[in-house]
């Protein structure tokens, strides 16, 4: 073998070891992958029950029902449907009516959703980017600097 074909041969198999790493890793991380849904989205993409997923919108006038304990439970909507919501643990300072919010967890059986993570947005000129343009496209209103 030549130098040429011996640094060749090096070259590809590194390449070759890097590629199957990389997809190690991805496919090990393929269960930790989230997706974000608005209320809508749940019937148009067939999300399965038991699956992980973000669901987000603004929190429903009139839907925050305190329960016992940490318990508590909303509606998130994008104006054109609602999603019931029930978190149980201690909401962000800034959680309120008519807010945005991301949620994550699981989508049960009967259409409600189980969140383990609430997330409220931090000052009323923000809005995390995906969903204010999921909003935008459904004809919600947003204020200026939503989605920046």
């Amino acid at each position: 073998m030549t130098r040429k074909q011996k640094r060749l041969s090096l070259i590809l198999g590194g390449l070759t070891v890097l590629g199957l790493a990389a997809g190690l890793v991805l496919y090990a991380l393929s269960d930790t992958i989230t997706f974000f849904h608005t209320p809508s989205d749940l019937a148009d993409t067939h999300v399965q029950p038991g699956q992980r997923i973000r669901l987000g919108g603004m929190v429903e006038q009139g839907s925050v029902k305190k329960g016992p304990g940490t318990v508590t439970s909303f509606g998130v909507t994008d104006t054109i449907k609602a999603v019931t919501v029930t978190y149980d643990g201690i909401l962000p300072d800034l959680f309120r009516e008519g807010q945005g919010v991301v949620t994550e967890g699981k989508l049960q059986p009967d259409g409600s959703f189980v969140a383990d993570t609430v997330l409220a947005k931090h000052d009323e000129n923000y809005m995390p980017r995906e969903l204010a343009n999921s909003l935008k496209e459904k004809g919600v209103k947003l204020g200026k600097g939503a989605g920046q």
